[in-house]
């Protein structure tokens, strides 16, 4: 079965490794010319496609202020840069300049202030990362509107040539308070639908319920998933730190829920707190919770991470509870029946997408992103390393582990041990989950209301050696390599980071190293 997004590895010779990594190697690949759905493909892998190196020693260009804060990832399509603010507008810029192409503003934004809570501030607009239907030629999002006084949640369609409306359409569910609602998730395609969820806004205020919808890309009438739908309950939102849902090679669709309503040991389970798998017309088909869902949900330890799908079926699951789950994917197991557990595997929450390269996943920890390998015989996992440089959720690109500090700081980790290999400062971001991505020869790092650009050609990234896996699971408390700071002002050049790797694989005396290559499948 072919799995979405994944990389593939494979042992190569020293010398073919050394002449991959040197400055004058021959051109690989053309690197990936579209990023259409958060964390590149139906499947959240996070994984770019060949890049050489990204040059953060100077901008390629940084875009102009836009009308709004910046939640979601930019994404990237038939040479433009497509991003979204609190101020419910799209943006088209040039990926050659930066230079604004078109822009829509959908209407009028809601104010916080007219909301019961939240964080969002000065007002709530397009939270969620839009997705591209590149067949369509389409962009969609969900913009949060002030209609005759109130807030409408609406899905809206745009040609992404022109900017002109294909689609709007009320996308609230019936009988819920669309002031109590927020599309936090990004957006993803599936079967012809665009899919999302949508919990309560921050601090759980009012009454609502988790859903995840599917709608037809044509519009029509949605499918939907309630989270805590039995009478008398509510919340269990799916938020999932503004990741998407996430879509395997079979058209299901994978979500993680936060805490419901339920607090007492003995109740049926909510669909909260847990990772859920729906059909594409959004039914349940096997689900997974702790045991002690209950007294998670009591105390807000939502399940907030998008969830790993590894290539060999298992599942990874992580939230704010700060443990690691390891799940078989074709077994969920219901309450309380993972394979193997992990943690508390860092110091804060882990939230929002992920990056994964064959059996590691790179969580983003709000501590800074941890390294996580499973096993499957026997099943395990272990912690290859922490990071306290950056909490951002990570991507893979040029042989690095990309993510964004809340001091507005780019870093690039090394994927072995989560040393920091360069630097950029991009501006601080207007929220906690901000996200880069990589395609069209740049790597895009949004800030507050701006998006700033690095060059990143194609080409075969640097070779990059892989950890070794623990004979046995590391306590939380211990790294397979402490992270190194890098210097002030851009790091190692990417040209010296190849002649390094070059030099120990010299002094290695010929151990095989391992080469990156994805084939990307689905809308990228």
């Amino acid at each position: 079965m072919r799995k979405a997004g994944v990389l593939a590895i494979a042992p190569v010779m020293l010398a073919v490794l050394a002449s991959a990594g040197a400055a004058a190697a021959a051109p690989g690949p053309p690197a990936a010319a579209s990023w259409t759905v958060y964390h590149a493909d139906p499947a959240g892998t996070g994984v770019a496609g060949p890049v050489s190196a990204v040059d953060t020693r100077t901008r390629a260009w940084t875009s102009p202020g836009l009308d709004g804060e910046i939640y979601g990832e930019p994404l990237v399509f038939a040479g433009r840069v497509y991003v979204a603010t609190e101020n419910d507008t799209v943006y088209a810029l040039s990926a050659a300049t930066g230079a604004v192409a078109w822009s829509a503003h959908l209407g009028t934004p809601v104010p916080a202030s007219s909301l019961p809570c939240g964080d969002i501030a000065p007002t709530v607009g397009i939270t969620g990362t839009p997705v591209i239907d590149p067949s369509r030629g389409e962009i969609f999002v969900v913009a949060d509107e002030l209609v005759r006084g109130a807030p409408v949640h609406v899905l809206a369609g745009l040609a992404t040539a022109t900017g002109k409306t294909e689609l709007t359409q009320d996308v609230d569910p019936p009988g819920a308070d669309p002031a109590a609602l927020l599309q936090r998730t990004g957006l993803t395609l599936d079967d012809g639908r665009v899919v999302f969820g949508m919990g309560g806004n921050f601090g759980d205020c009012a009454s609502y319920r988790g859903r995840v919808i599917a709608v037809p890309e044509a519009g029509g009438r949605p499918r939907v998933f309630t989270v805590d739908a039995a009478g008398g309950d509510s919340q269990g939102a799916v938020w999932m730190g503004g990741a998407a849902p996430v879509v395997d090679a079979a058209g299901r669709v994978w979500v993680s829920t936060g805490n419901g309503s339920v607090h007492a040991p003995g109740q049926p389970y909510d669909d909260s707190d847990g990772v859920l798998e729906l059909s594409p017309t959004m039914r349940l088909l096997q689900y997974f919770a702790p045991g002690d869902w209950p007294a998670n949900n009591a105390q807000d330890l939502d399940m907030s991470t998008a969830p790993v799908l590894l290539p060999d079926g298992q599942v990874i699951l992580a939230g704010k509870s700060r443990i690691v789950y390891l799940l078989d994917g074709a077994h969920l197991g219901g309450t309380g029946r993972p394979q193997a557990t992990l943690g508390p595997a860092c110091g804060a929450d882990i939230d929002g997408g992920i990056a994964v390269s064959g059996m590691t996943a790179y969580l983003p920890c709000g501590s800074g992103v941890i390294a996580v390998r499973a096993a499957a015989s026997p099943p395990a996992l272990h912690l290859l390393w922490s990071s306290a440089a950056a909490p951002g959720p990570p991507v893979l690109a040029a042989g690095l582990v990309w993510t964004i500090g809340q001091n507005g700081t780019l870093y690039g980790l090394s994927p072995a041990t989560g040393a920091v290999r360069q630097t950029a400062f991009v501006g601080a971001p207007a929220n906690h989950f901000p996200t880069p991505s990589v395609a069209g020869g740049l790597l895009l790092a949004p800030a507050a209301r701006d998006v700033v650009a690095f060059a990143a050609p194609a080409g075969t990234p640097p070779a990059t050696p892989a950890a070794p896996a623990p004979a046995t699971p590391v306590p939380a408390s211990t790294a397979a390599s402490a992270p190194r700071q890098a210097a002030a002002g851009g790091g190692l050049p990417p040209g010296a980071i190849a002649g390094l790797s070059v030099f120990g694989l010299a002094a290695l005396g010929g151990i095989g190293w391992l080469v990156w290559w994805r084939r990307k499948i689905g809308h990228n």
